[in-house]
């Protein structure tokens, strides 16, 4: 016999948690950015922030870079001879890679790796209690630990999608170099031919939002972790997940709106 009222308390309850986190998790971005315009702006927690963030993943966006530029032109290069238009190949890898490509996967890298990381480290100077031996110290943890970090997501991955965007496109020159013979200057040329400044301003604009989420979401989970260490593991890897997420959203709704704004 299923109990009614049983189950209906267990919707509303998940009905009000979710309402509720979504509160917490706008006070958490509103409280950001209330912060962030306040001294002191801790620049060197900034810098060695962007150290983190980005030299650290230099190495793993380079590869994963290179690999999507060969890989793509090699996948492309069979369709467009169907139609006897290898020509307009490397135009074909400009677009989807800075359009497209380099953002979204710079992207996905940095929510599996600096994500998983922030949520982690921070999970964990929460269940340490770390976290609120700085309140008692008169140390502000929010501005120091959460604002020094996103700004710092915010400002590296939009320098790594770009590099990531470079290379892929030197992978795919490789490709192309080895089947017929071209200079390196043409096929940039030829790839940069069909972008425009809404292209890369729209590539530049996601990949700020791209880093701002990774960078809020990581802090988020992080700050707020529970269930002591088993709550740290929870919190890494809940920031992926609803980072990629939030992610794939963000990117429907820029391209959507870029689209649209083609027409004025």
């Amino acid at each position: 016999m299923i109990n009614y009222k049983t189950r209906k308390y267990t919707i509303s309850k998940g009905l009000d948690d979710y309402f509720t986190g979504i509160h917490k998790a706008y006070i958490f971005t509103a409280l950001f950015f209330k912060e962030a315009f306040k001294r002191p702006f801790h620049l060197r927690e900034v810098i060695n922030q962007c150290f983190e963030v980005g030299l650290k993943s230099l190495a793993l966006i380079s590869l994963t870079g290179f690999i999507v530029g060969i890989v793509f032109t090699k996948q492309s290069r069979p369709s467009l001879e169907d139609f006897g238009a290898t020509s307009w190949l490397p135009s074909l890898i400009g677009i989807a890679i800075i359009k497209a490509l380099g953002p979204l996967v710079t992207a996905l890298i940095c929510a599996g790796k600096v994500g998983s990381s922030i949520g982690a480290e921070l999970g964990s100077m929460r269940v340490t209690e770390q976290i609120d031996a700085m309140e008692v110290s008169a140390i502000n943890p929010f501005k120091y630990l959460v604002v020094t970090r996103v700004m710092a997501t915010t400002i590296a991955i939009p320098v790594l999608a770009l590099y990531c965007s470079f290379v892929a496109l030197y992978g795919s020159y490789i490709n192309v170099h080895a089947e017929e013979t071209v200079s390196i200057i043409s096929f940039y040329q030829n790839a940069f031919k069909t972008i425009n400044f809404l292209d890369i301003t729209t590539a530049v604009f996601k990949t700020i939002v791209y880093g701002f989420t990774i960078g809020i979401v990581g802090c988020y989970k992080g700050y707020n972790a529970t269930q002591g260490t088993r709550g740290v593991g929870k919190a890494a890897n809940q920031a992926v997940v609803l980072a990629m997420f939030l992610i794939f959203v963000e990117e429907v709704m820029i391209v959507q709106v870029s689209n649209w704004m083609r027409y004025f």
